[in-house]
């Protein structure tokens, strides 16, 4: 590993542990997205706490911030499995935020952020996963779960070289969203639909 490359990995976490959710919240004088709603400072909580616009900041924001570092490792010819630990990096910064007491978020954007340089056709795919799941169970959770599992199978279609670090990257989330599983078994899972409801109603 160069010392550029270690740069670049060190940079990603820095860059992903600036919570978009928690400066957005602030931006918007919305509560602390860490101690409001689910505790996930992530878009989907955001939109249950300010609604649309704020939300969708914090979804791009935190997409920009996989995709910046590893599109610029993409294209100054960094191999793959090191584009997968930047990407992981990013996510890990996302996760753990050096910068907000370690207590991130989920990773799922950001993650989508990071694929995104493999190519649109991949992004398409999980984006397409995601939503469909989403239609057709109201759970944002479980999109993000069932997306994460088929990232790999979908990677090995598009470009099989980047399959190992992306079913690292889907271990991550998956490990991430232990919660949810659990509160999905239970029956306490919250569906997207009644954020979007309470949202329409203030």
């Amino acid at each position: 590993m160069t010392p550029l490359v270690l740069l670049i990995i060190i940079g990603a976490y820095l860059l992903g542990s600036i919570s978009s959710a928690v400066l957005i919240c602030r931006l918007y004088g919305l509560p602390d997205p860490r101690d409001s709603g689910s505790g996930n400072p992530g878009a989907t909580n955001v939109l249950r706490l300010g609604g649309r616009s704020a939300a969708a900041m914090v979804l791009v924001c935190d997409i920009l911030k996989g995709m910046i570092p590893v599109w610029i490792s993409y294209f100054i010819g960094i191999n793959p499995f090191l584009l997968g630990i930047i990407g992981i990096a990013a996510c890990l910064g996302h996760i753990y935020p050096i910068f907000f007491h370690f207590r991130g978020g989920k990773g799922v954007a950001t993650a989508l952020g990071a694929l995104a340089p493999i190519g649109w056709d991949l992004s398409g795919m999980l984006i397409g996963t995601w939503l469909l799941t989403v239609l057709l169970c109201g759970y944002s959770s479980l999109g993000s779960l069932i997306t994460a599992l088929m990232a790999p199978m979908f990677t090995w279609w598009v470009k099989p070289e980047y399959t190992m670090p992306v079913a690292m990257l889907s271990c991550l989330i998956v490990f991430r969203h232990h919660e949810n599983v659990r509160r999905l078994l239970e029956g306490k899972e919250s569906k997207i639909w009644n954020k979007f409801t309470r949202n329409s109603k203030q």
